[in-house]
């Protein structure tokens, strides 16, 4: 069973705003949700210096090239607003799609060493987008690297467009 602490530094919710996000395709949805439902299901979240504890509900935003994490409790008493530019993530989401793409195509045609080769740099980017969202977030929310994976993995599927 989880200590009081796991349960208050977590999230329990991801809204995602359809006024800025926008619906997508029947695929992307799916992969919206399962990127939500596998964030929801194992994560650790909590806003910096926020000493009433959560647990957390997050809403996503996308404003002018801004990903905005509009923070409240499971009550939806807010909790605090942060706004983080998406500009360090472009390149490395533009070449995640690149090597997912060619991922996709090697498992229908390649050998199993191709396929591993081309997964390795895909698991690579991921970690290194992870790395860079762990390090802007650093000082707004605490987050651990699998969590800091799976809201990565998130924001790329926010990108997709099928």
């Amino acid at each position: 069973m989880a200590n009081e602490a796991e349960e208050q530094n977590r999230l329990v919710e991801i809204v995602l705003d359809d006024e800025s996000i926008g619906r997508a395709t029947p695929d992307v949805e799916h992969e919206r949700a399962v990127a939500i439902f596998d964030l929801i299901e194992e994560n650790n979240f909590h806003p910096a210096g926020d000493k009433k504890g959560g647990p957390y509900k997050l809403t996503l935003s996308v404003i002018d090239s801004k990903l905005l994490f509009d923070i409240a409790r499971q009550d939806d008493e807010k909790v605090v607003l942060h706004v983080l530019s998406l500009t360090p993530f472009k390149k490395v989401i533009k070449d995640y799609f690149l090597i997912c793409e060619s991922y996709y195509e090697a498992i229908r045609t390649s050998s199993p060493n191709q396929i591993e080769a081309i997964d390795m740099g895909r698991r690579g980017l991921h970690d290194e987008g992870s790395h860079t969202l762990n390090e802007r977030l650093t000082g707004k929310i605490d987050i651990d690297f699998d969590t800091a994976r799976r809201l990565f993995t998130l924001i790329c599927v926010l990108h997709w467009r099928g």
